[in-house]
């Protein structure tokens, strides 16, 4: 069930990130960076994070904190969903990531390019 208000823009770049484990135990790794709106992301990473962890995610110029809503195994990784903290709010101002893609903006452009379809009349 999608949650976010705001827009998800598709994008693929690599960040920084941190959290503490169960134990208490700082862990630090490179997260991909699926996609990003306002006010929360999605990040592969390599192992399990539990829900309602506090995570921090480094970005070149800054660094957005959150806690994790959902963690899912698919195939190639674990897959974190991420509420950015009030107050931290991601901008493309801030941070641009390397590949970033509006998918409204894609589907905009193919309806305006999608020719409509010729009809024919039966023969009588």
């Amino acid at each position: 069930m999608e949650r976010r208000v705001e827009p998800r823009l598709l994008c693929a770049d690599l960040v920084d990130v941190q959290w503490k484990d169960q134990t208490g135990r700082i862990r630090r790794g490179v997260a991909n960076l699926e996609d990003i709106s306002l006010s929360g992301a999605c990040l592969q990473v390599e192992r399990p994070v539990a829900l309602g962890t506090p995570f921090r995610i480094n970005y070149p110029s800054g660094v957005l904190m959150g806690k994790v809503r959902y963690c899912v195994f698919r195939e190639i990784g674990y897959f974190l969903g991420v509420e950015f903290e009030p107050g931290n709010r991601w901008s493309q101002r801030s941070y641009k990531p390397q590949h970033l893609l509006d998918p409204r903006k894609l589907a905009n452009r193919a309806a305006k390019n999608a020719k409509p379809e010729a009809t024919t009349e039966a023969a009588s």
